[in-house]
């Protein structure tokens, strides 16, 4: 029978040794290799695009989130081509899982958070400067309830009946965009105030492209996963990104989410 120590027993015994304590490395076979895992808890990696240079740095881990939040404002500055809300992001509720379902729904599934920053004349040392970052996900999964004002960003919801959102037809390039003008200012029929909760994920799995970005300039970021090509160009102030799996089953009020209550 295997005997498993603690890490504080461990400690303990290397503690108590009266006489110096020696060990000495011994090569794993195959099979011993193959019971044996793990995994970085941090990342870094540097790319270059379009005379940029990026620094990315992963946190290799798993989280379960529940969390309400509102009146969620970034960026908020004058942008005369388009300044109903005054900001870039304008969201009113956001919920993390939602309390109305099964205990999965009550939680959202978050994987590999990471942050990436973006230089330019990284070849010299007196003009290098950090112009923007950006906070992502490897993937997230699960039930959100949500109040869109106004996002700028690149976004493609699957609306089932209602049609598909796609900030790609907006004639301003979905710059503090609601969801109603299209192309050549037709209507697009939905406007994201309309949408009472999203769904991140579907059967082929977790949704894979999301992150906000804050810019002093445009920028083309490198794809964050080696499945997806490269995102859309993110414009300077605050950008959402989020077009891979993601739908709203219907409209309407945004569902509960209320605290579980203890030993519920």
């Amino acid at each position: 029978m295997p005997l498993r120590l603690s890490p504080a027993a461990c400690l303990a015994v290397a503690l108590s040794c009266a006489a110096p304590c020696q060990a000495q490395g011994m090569r794993l076979g195959d099979e011993a290799l193959s019971e044996v895992w793990g995994q970085a808890l941090l990342n870094l990696t540097n790319t270059s695009v379009d005379g940029l240079d990026f620094t990315r740095i992963t946190l290799g881990a798993d989280i379960k989130l529940s969390a309400n939040l509102s009146q969620l404002r970034l960026g908020e500055y004058a942008w005369t081509a388009r300044n109903s809300t005054g900001a870039d992001i304008d969201i009113g509720l956001l919920r993390f899982g939602r309390s109305d379902g099964t205990d999965a729904q009550r939680t959202v599934a978050i994987s590999d958070p990471y942050f990436e920053f973006v230089y330019r004349n990284t070849g010299n040392a007196a003009s290098r400067e950090v112009i923007g970052m950006r906070l992502g996900f490897g993937s997230i999964q699960g039930d959100l309830g949500v109040q869109l004002n106004a996002i700028s960003g690149s976004l493609r919801i699957d609306a089932g009946a209602a049609g598909t959102i796609d900030s790609r037809n907006d004639t301003l390039g979905g710059k503090r965009w609601d969801g109603t003008t299209c192309g050549a200012g037709a209507s697009c029929g939905v406007a994201l105030s309309q949408l009472g909760s999203l769904v991140a994920g579907d059967a082929n799995g977790p949704s894979r492209d999301f992150f906000i970005s804050v810019l002093r300039q445009a920028v083309q970021f490198p794809s964050a996963n080696a499945g997806l090509a490269a995102p859309d160009k993110a414009l300077e102030g605050f950008w959402m990104n989020w077009r891979d799996r993601v739908s709203a089953p219907s409209l309407g009020a945004a569902p509960p989410n209320l605290p579980k209550p203890p030993g519920g």
